[in-house]
């Protein structure tokens, strides 16, 4: 039977129905509440809901319908995974689920997980499934927005779609070639060192600026071997309910 899968951010909720490992439905909203998750249950006639939150308040869980199995997302429900994080307790969720979903699509490969969002994160699973950590650095935007805030006299500017990596001439597109060049510069040399320890690595990029970052790095010597999964945390849900037949 079908399951749910919620992935409740700050901002927004994604929220996912697949039947085995095929998604055959997603949405996101601004705020899903129970009486639209209790819809889709009944419209998809779904046997199990696994929830991920960034949020503390869970009061909603307790209007969801009883005729489903409801799983609120932790760290020791990714079995698949062999999580050495040294604070397992600690570490975001999102980042866990994106990591299982690495280990449920590309089997017995090891994988650069590279989450694009409002941090970018870079987590590395090997072919095991043994995870230890990785690392987090200012998102796209969150760049663009401290030269602003931390500055007396730089404007706040947006990503530039069309940048094709060449340096400013002006205040504006040297902030552009700054951050975007800076972000490019960072995955290549991430990119680079895991390559040394496992040179058939999987790149894999995920998030809301996954796909631009994707542009970014288009010229690149490892483009080839890019791979995007935008609905990652989702499909690494999903393979943690399953992992749960009871």
């Amino acid at each position: 039977m079908p399951n749910l899968v919620i992935d409740i951010g700050n901002t927004q909720t994604k929220l996912a129905v697949f039947n085995d490992q095929e998604m055959v439905w997603f949405d996101r909203q601004e705020v899903a509440d129970a009486s639209t998750i209790n819809h889709i249950i009944a419209s998809y006639q779904i046997d199990k809901v696994i929830a991920s939150s960034v949020k503390k308040d869970h009061d909603w869980q307790q209007q969801i319908s009883k005729a489903t199995k409801l799983y609120l997302f932790n760290y020791q429900m990714a079995k698949s995974v062999h999580n050495h994080y040294r604070t397992p307790q600690t570490l975001g969720l999102d980042r866990l689920a994106a990591v299982a979903g690495a280990a449920a699509i590309y089997p017995g490969k090891a994988s650069l997980v590279i989450d694009a969002g409002t941090c970018i994160t870079y987590d590395y699973v090997d072919a095991g499934t043994n995870y230890a950590g990785g690392s987090i650095s200012p998102g796209l935007s969150m760049r663009y927005k401290a030269m602003h805030n931390y500055t007396a006299g730089l404007p706040l500017v947006n990503k530039d779609e069309t940048f094709n990596g060449s340096f400013g001439n002006d205040t504006i597109s040297a902030m552009v070639s700054g951050v975007q060049n800076g972000i490019k510069y960072e995955v290549e040399g991430f990119v680079k060192s895991y390559q040394k320890q496992q040179p058939h690595l999987n790149i894999i990029l995920t998030g809301g600026d996954g796909i631009f970052l994707d542009t970014l790095l288009k010229n690149s010597i490892f483009a080839p071997y890019i791979k995007i999964e935008p609905y990652l945390v989702l499909r690494g849900l999903n393979a943690v309910i399953k992992e749960h037949n009871d």
